[in-house]
């Protein structure tokens, strides 16, 4: 490398600066300022959630890697069940997420 090229990781630096952290900073500052009950705060937890549900789905309908190896069953047995445990639990997520993924490790060591 010659010694003109440390500007390209100057570069690399502020430009991911201000892709990421920038942004960041700016939902601090308006988000203190948001009242929990408006209605935009209501279409981002819509959206948000929308998108939590998306990838879920495609976890369970077009897994990849080892998961893709699991009949689909499986898939939406460990899926139902974590909700009714979420349920269960007082819509605590953190149940749902273990109970999940302890049915699919057990069924996955099973078969």
């Amino acid at each position: 490398m010659t010694d003109h090229g440390w500007w390209i990781y100057l570069v690399i630096i502020v430009a991911g600066w201000l892709a990421t952290d920038i942004w960041r900073w700016l939902g601090v500052l308006v988000g203190n300022r948001l009242d929990e009950e408006s209605e935009a705060l209501h279409l981002v937890r819509a959206v948000a959630t929308a998108l939590v549900m998306a990838v879920t789905s495609k976890l369970v309908f077009f897994p990849t890697g080892t998961l893709a190896d699991s009949p689909l069953w499986l898939r939406l047995g460990a899926l139902g069940i974590g909700f009714a445990a979420f349920l269960v639990a007082g819509q605590r997520v953190i149940v749902c997420v273990a109970v999940s993924i302890s049915l699919l490790i057990a069924g996955l060591a099973f078969l």
